[in-house]
């Protein structure tokens, strides 16, 4: 049996031009290569499997060549191109900070870079991972990097730069790697496939590339795998069942329940989720990218922003056309609540819940309960909600109503910002009285209402002590109320004003009545005695007695 190769180390990058998704760096490396223009050190820097060592290994092997292209590339045919494939070059040293990291590592460095190289014009020290190295042995390196020998050139490679000191930055010429776009890493693994005889949809190589997140030694990895899962026919449903990938396919079910208002769906929906294993949070993360993915189908001349096949832009943009800017707009508010507020929730699952539901009303409140079809337990791509039969038409038509709060059972728990509106058929609305109630009658129910708050001793205080101010305005009451500060103002407006207007318009029987906080202006307020001098001084001006036995027994009152 052949010996087996990885397809991160068989398809390692060996010159420029096969260096994927760092164009700009490979030009200026080639540049400076041709023009003479060589720094005695480099720093590469960022994410994890886009390139650093491999482009530092090319950069090496072109300097050294001794037939490189006219496009500045190595030859692969001279000594040192071939010596430094077969692994025996003994001028390109590769070191690992990591376990190298000490002070007597870089002594033993700085006597191996006086040595000339035997083969080539320099000698070159790659060392990985350098941020690893401690305090003391990057002082100790601190001369040679700056000036070192005529013959050596340094590459340092690190995936956190802010942790390399200042001073050796600045003895560098700093190149930052960008992630490996997606387009990029499908083209690339569609290449390899090819070489390898695996037979791959889009859709997967897609999925691959997103689960690499820029990192294209990852998205070979997860290619190898694949492969080995799979065998040479590889097919979408066997690549997310491998890789534990939530199928886009709940997403558009998801959507398309919300549009209906049905929100049964979408609850069964998320229980099929949970029940596969896969992770809430993530959940909601990715039904957060299809609405972001909806929008930017649904508006011209962003198609350049979507990371997706061919196969699937026309889906999505079929539904973005069945969806208005404001929903998208509103849901991805919903969904960025829901995210910030998951980890600190109780009940993290009901946190969801609810958030699916915010969802299902952002276009208003069904009627009635939407019927709700059962929830493929397969692969989770056919299974719809079910149409409810053809509803019967009404005994009797009831005339439109205008749209007000739900007082009693609302839906203010699951909504915090947005207002939940219901039409009243007219035989469940309340009967207005025939006549609106008069001042003094409000007045006595306001105490009233103070005294059902006996329990929370402050807020009765407040409100018995209340200057109010009653306004009629058409025919609906609008009672103002004074408090004597901002703060108590904003806590009554936040926290009680929906449970004070529905208790007090069952008080009054008015249900045209709203109550408005405000607070009482300075020249009307009080002025409190807190302090145990301005007390007394306060008896004494009102108790002329009392004044004049301070002054006889000369007591101080500070």
């Amino acid at each position: 049996m052949a010996q087996y190769i990885v397809s991160a180390r068989k398809y390692r990058p060996d010159s420029f031009e096969s260096l994927i998704g760092q164009d700009n760096i490979a030009r200026t490396l080639k540049n400076s290569i041709l023009r003479g223009q060589l720094a005695h050190a480099y720093l590469f820097c960022g994410p994890r499997g886009v390139g650093k060592t491999s482009a530092a290994r090319i950069f090496a092997k072109t300097i050294n060549c001794s037939h490189p292209t006219a496009d500045m590339e190595p030859c692969g045919e001279c000594e040192s191109c071939v010596s430094f494939r077969e692994g025996r070059s003994y001028c390109i040293h590769e070191l690992d900070a990591a376990s190298n990291n000490g002070v007597e590592d870089i002594k033993a460095l700085m006597e191996q870079v006086q040595i000339p190289p035997q083969v080539g014009r320099y000698s070159v020290y790659i060392i990985d991972e350098v941020h690893m190295l401690t305090q003391s042995a990057f002082n100790a390196f601190l001369k040679t990097l700056e000036e070192p020998p005529a013959h050596a050139i340094f590459i340092l490679a690190t995936t956190e730069k802010h942790k390399i000191i200042p001073t050796i930055l600045s003895r560098c010429q700093t190149y930052d790697f960008n992630r490996i776009s997606v387009p990029d890493i499908v083209r690339n693994l569609r290449d390899i496939a090819g070489k390898e005889g695996v037979k791959v949809d889009e859709e997967s190589l897609h999925v691959i590339a997103h689960k690499a997140d820029g990192a294209m030694r990852d998205a070979l990895t997860i290619f190898d795998q694949t492969v080995a899962f799979c065998g040479t026919d590889i097919h979408y449903e066997d690549v997310i069942r491998n890789l534990n990938v939530l199928d886009y396919e709940y997403s558009f079910r998801l959507v398309d329940a919300f549009l209906a208002k049905n929100y049964g769906t979408a609850l069964l929906i998320f229980d099929e989720i949970l029940s596969k294993g896969f992770n809430a949070l993530h959940f909601i993360s990715a039904l957060g990218s299809h609405l972001r993915d909806l929008l930017v189908s649904r508006t011209g001349g962003l198609e350049a922003l979507l990371d997706l096949p061919d196969s699937l832009r026309d889906r999505y943009r079929e539904q973005a056309g069945r969806c208005s800017v404001k929903f998208i707009y509103d849901a991805l508010g919903v969904i960025a609540q829901c995210e910030a507020g998951y980890k600190g929730a109780t009940n993290q699952r009901l946190h969801i819940e609810f958030a699916l539901m915010r969802l299902a009303f952002l276009g208003g409140v069904p009627a009635a309960a939407p019927a709700v079809a059962p929830v493929d337990s397969g692969k989770g791509r056919s299974s719809e909600a079910a149409a409810p039969e053809k509803a019967s038409a009404p005994e009797k038509a009831v005339p439109a109503k205008p749209k007000r709060r739900a007082s009693g059972l609302s839906l203010s728990s699951l909504m915090d910002t947005e207002e939940i509106t219901v039409e009243l058929a007219e035989e469940d609305a309340p009967e207005a009285p025939s006549a609106l109630p008069d001042e003094e009658t409000l007045r006595a129910k306001w105490q009233d209402l103070a005294a059902m708050y006996t329990s929370q001793p402050r807020l009765a205080n407040a409100l018995s002590g209340a200057k109010l101010d009653i306004k009629d305005e058409d025919g609906a009451l609008t009672l103002q109320f004074a408090v004597v500060n901002e703060a108590q103002k904003n806590w009554i407006a936040e926290k009680k004003l929906r449970e004070l207007e529905d208790r007090f318009r069952k008080l009054s029987e008015c249900p045209k009545l709203r109550l408005e906080p405000c607070v009482l202006p300075e020249a009307e307020q009080e002025n409190k005695i807190y302090m145990p001098q301005e007390k007394a001084r306060d008896l004494m001006s009102k108790n002329a007695e009392v004044g004049e036995l301070v002054k006889d027994l000369a007591l101080d009152i500070k």
